[in-house]
């Protein structure tokens, strides 16, 4: 271990920190992203806009690609080098920042790092990726952040719930992987889950696995309590029926027996109803413990010490399913130096937050005001229709009674 700590710092002095990625989408963020043309034949591709969205600290400064069309497929992806590069030997640091001014109820907002062989035009759902990162949000069951790496023809989750912003704000997400195989989670520059590749993931297959060969005795017994044989349902177990009549249920007075029957109480539940009888358990005197399964050396099990190593990158992408549109990303970067990547957050989001905040809490308050002054209008002309209502109930009735005089007049007459 401190072998590598070492050789990490040496590569560091002689090469010197990178930035490998870094996009705060100005005017020209075009110029550096391809929309994939996945779903445009079935109408279902959905296009970005640039935009701060409805709050924000600084109108320009957090201007970032949205989501704009509602149940729509998104694809879109930039080259971060013109040649493939590697993280080995060094820390791969991923960061960027994610909204959800749609008060999202399913989708995500995570990003991708993607290899040399991805077509940007085909970018699809279905395309390779090196390493996916980022929330991930289904009604109230799933809300959490995703750390996926790609490893030996297979997308690997993480094991650990690590969970992930819910509010319509801006948030900060960073992922920091080691040469040492350890990784960090941070959100808003705090950090969220660390720990082991090894542990969090399953990189490696297991180094015993059940031995195949072998199971359970046929006799093994492993019940640590039976029914005691000896005991005897007692002989007034069964005396109490299970309903009886409601000792409290009276006739009604307006009962006829002739047209209505003969009355009876309804049944209820008998409070003395024992149930059926079970004997009482004892210890088993035969009871051998649980039986463990053998284990043997996995032939499958190998070493890698390098499972941190993301051999082949080229692009970054976002490739994502929305319900509700609206989610936003913004200032994306990927470096070997966290340091850069905390300069980045200090210099836009610590920046805005506040302010984003503030502006948020009054829109929402001037939302939440209008909608209460629409409740009282409806409440108010429900009232009105209902008090019209009763006025002309009121004036039929009398138009009733003023017509029965009439009638009546004209009877005696």
């Amino acid at each position: 271990m401190k072998l590598v700590s070492v050789l990490v710092v040496v590569l560091a002095l002689v090469y010197g920190s990178e930035v490998y990625f870094k996009e705060e989408f100005g005017d020209d963020w075009q110029q550096r992203w391809v929309v994939s043309d996945w779903k445009k034949s079935e109408g279902t591709a959905g296009e970005w806009k640039l935009t701060a969205s409805n709050w924000y600290g600084d109108a320009q400064r957090d201007r970032g690609i949205q989501t704009s069309q509602d149940a729509r497929f998104y694809a879109i992806s930039a080259k971060m080098q013109d040649k493939p590069f590697t993280n080995k030997g060094k820390d791969l640091v991923i960061q960027f920042s994610v909204k959800f001014p749609q008060g999202i109820d399913c989708g995500g907002g995570y990003i991708k790092l993607l290899p040399s062989s991805l077509n940007q035009k085909e970018f699809s759902g279905d395309s390779e990726y090196s390493l996916m990162f980022g929330p991930d949000i289904c009604g109230t069951s799933t809300r959490k952040v995703h750390v996926i790496f790609h490893y030996k023809t297979k997308n690997l989750l993480t094991k650990k719930e690590i969970s992930c912003e819910t509010d319509k704000l801006t948030h900060v997400y960073t992922l920091i992987v080691k040469p040492d195989n350890t990784y960090e989670v941070r959100i808003d520059g705090t950090k969220k889950a660390s720990g082991s590749l090894f542990e969090d993931w399953d990189f490696l297959p297991p180094k015993e696995i059940p031995d195949p060969s072998k199971s359970k005795p046929e006799d093994w017994v492993d019940d640590e309590k039976i029914p005691d044989p000896d005991a005897k349902k007692p002989e007034d177990w069964d005396d109490q029926p299970e309903q009886i009549p409601d000792p409290k249920a009276t006739k009604p007075e307006d009962w006829d027996d002739d047209a209505d029957g003969e009355w009876e109480p309804p049944m209820i539940d008998n409070p003395e109803f024992k149930g059926e009888w079970e004997a009482p358990l004892i210890p088993n005197p035969a009871y051998k413990g649980p039986w463990v399964h053998p284990k043997i050396s996995n032939p499958e099990y190998f070493e890698d010490n390098e499972v941190y190593v993301r051999p082949d990158l080229k692009y970054v992408g976002i490739e994502l399913w929305q319900v509700k549109s609206g989610t936003l990303f913004d200032n994306i970067i990927v470096t070997d130096d966290i340091t850069k990547a905390e300069a980045l957050m200090k210099d836009t989001f610590e920046k805005s937050k506040a302010k984003e905040k503030e502006m948020h809490d009054e829109i929402q308050e001037k939302e939440r005001k209008e909608q209460e002054e629409e409740r009282k209008k409806t409440e108010e002309k429900r009232k009105e229709q209902e008090a019209q209502m009763a006025k002309d109930k009121s004036e039929d009735d009398e138009d009733d009674l003023l017509d029965e005089d009439d009638e009546d007049l004209k009877d005696e007459l």
